[in-house]
């Protein structure tokens, strides 16, 4: 897509930082990053998210993001890593162009990605659940 700055930044035509790179992706190192070392994984495909992306995309993503996180971690030392992937501006997409963010975590990094825990009352996580099996 003419107008999409992943595409721009997957066709070269705007610089990045890349660490990896496939027939179906793109890694580059994010330019605001959450923490030191915070990777973006872009689908070469344009996808706007998760609802439009084909399967044999999916399947391979997650192979992609465990070899680079395991350099990640064996490169920055970090106590762990978040694989964010947001879907929609209402929860908090803002370049819809599918993505996989990798944030590498520190011990007390004071970075927060956190919610306060729900609850369901009684017989309603199975209503849902049957809801939403029943569309699969």
């Amino acid at each position: 897509m003419s107008n999409c700055i992943f595409c721009k930044i997957i066709g070269g035509d705007i610089p990045s930082s890349v660490i990896y790179e496939d027939e179906d992706f793109k890694a580059i190192m994010d330019i605001s990053p959450a923490s030191r070392g915070h990777v973006i994984i872009l689908s070469k495909k344009h996808f706007e998210n998760l609802f439009e992306l084909e399967d044999d995309v999916a399947g391979k993503v997650l192979i992609v993001a465990r070899r680079i996180a395991l350099a990640m971690k064996e490169e920055l030392k970090c106590d762990g890593i978040n694989l964010l992937q947001n879907n929609g501006e209402a929860a908090g997409q803002s370049v819809f162009h599918i993505h996989f963010h990798l944030i590498p975590r520190y011990k007390d990094d004071k970075l927060h990605l956190t919610w306060t825990p729900g609850k369901y009352e009684d017989g309603e996580a199975a209503e849902l659940a049957k809801k939403i099996r029943d569309r699969i």
